[in-house]
């Protein structure tokens, strides 16, 4: 096939771009990793510019066959807030300091993501979420964040609970432990990897906020030792080879690679992009299927379809007054006639 007749075929993964600086001028960038595993598993990776207006734009970026979304900045807590979250002043400028490249909001890219991650709900589009991409659908759901987990919840914790989930030194070589749930789609693609006595992988992370109050609809599949939930899936909306995937992953599976190398910690690590990318496939074949295709009518159905068109087409002449009628051709109106008794 011809690489100009792929880019029509394949089915198409919208991914937000985060913004940043570079030269004194604002940078749209994605990490590549995630485009290159995307287009390793069949699908094409469609860049959505996290640029003002664009949230109303989004349609222009039809047909969506899957949405991909990955970091970012802290989403802006006035969406997710409640009253629980007790964090004084002082503490909240302390948050921005230790993190100033996480907790400048981008209320942009809050509603362009929003915005397609409940598109994705509404129309069982397959979703994953990275990272970032987890709190928005758990918030795009009705799910609650902590502000920082260190201040929030690793304080109330005993220290051989705390987990340091965010490693400004090491942020590629940065791991800690997570327990996974048995039969949830994690355990079966990290399987192999599993000790017998135990469900624990260790995990590549890189964020000081995480799921704080799980929306309802979603079933957690993997827990930190401090209780954080480090992924969710929707068991209603799971099954790739349908076409139905919306999840949330807290870790980067994409980066966990050993040392100065390409090579996966685990096999399992790229078989959340595998599944999506297979529901995405499976989603786009069956709107393909959908669509219905224009009736072939047979000679002789033709022939009666244009004797009905040129019967209405000579009534709206006389009813509009710019022709007059033949006695000999008033018979061509009874196909017209005849057609509204019979519909109307």
């Amino acid at each position: 096939m011809a690489a100009s007749q792929l880019s029509v075929v394949l089915p198409r993964v919208l991914i937000v771009s985060r913004r940043t600086v570079r030269k004194n001028k604002f940078v749209d960038f994605v990490g590549e990793y995630h485009l290159d595993l995307i287009v390793s598993y069949g699908a094409v990776p469609v860049i959505v510019p996290r640029v003002s207006g664009v949230h109303m734009l989004l349609e222009s970026f039809e047909p969506i066959h899957g949405v991909l979304l990955c970091e970012g900045e802290d989403i802006d807590p006035s969406l997710y807030d409640d009253e629980s979250n007790h964090l004084s002043p002082e503490e909240i400028e302390e948050i921005r300091k230790q993190h100033v490249s996480d907790t400048a909001i981008d209320k942009e890219k809050d509603t362009i993501e929003l915005r397609l991650a409940k598109l994705c709900l509404e129309r069982n589009i397959p979703y994953l979420g990275i990272c970032r991409g987890s709190q928005v659908l758990n918030v795009a759901c009705g799910g609650t964040l902590y502000r920082d987990i260190e201040k929030d919840l690793s304080r109330n914790l005993p220290q051989d609970k705390k987990v340091v989930h965010i490693d400004y030194d090491n942020y590629d070589n940065h791991r800690h432990i997570v327990k996974i749930i048995e039969n949830t789609p994690l355990h079966y693609w990290f399987k192999d990897s599993l000790e017998d006595d135990k469900m624990e992988i260790c995990v590549n992370s890189y964020h000081h906020q995480g799921v704080k109050k799980l929306a309802q609809r979603f079933v957690p599949m993997a827990f930190s030792h401090d209780g954080l939930i480090e992924g969710f899936y929707d068991p209603d909306a799971y099954n790739p080879e349908e076409g139905k995937f919306i999840m949330g992953l807290q870790f980067h599976p994409e980066r966990m690679r050993q040392q100065d190398t390409d090579e996966f910690d685990y096999p399992g690590c790229t078989f959340a992009y595998q599944e999506f990318v297979k529901a995405v496939v499976a989603y786009n074949k069956k709107l393909s299927t959908s669509v219905k295709k224009p009736i072939k009518l047979n000679q002789e159905m033709e022939k009666k379809r244009k004797i009905i068109v040129r019967s209405f087409s000579l009534a709206r002449n006389i009813y509009e007054g710019s022709s007059q009628m033949h006695p000999s051709k008033e018979s061509d109106l009874d196909a017209g006639a005849e057609f509204l008794e019979v519909y109307i």
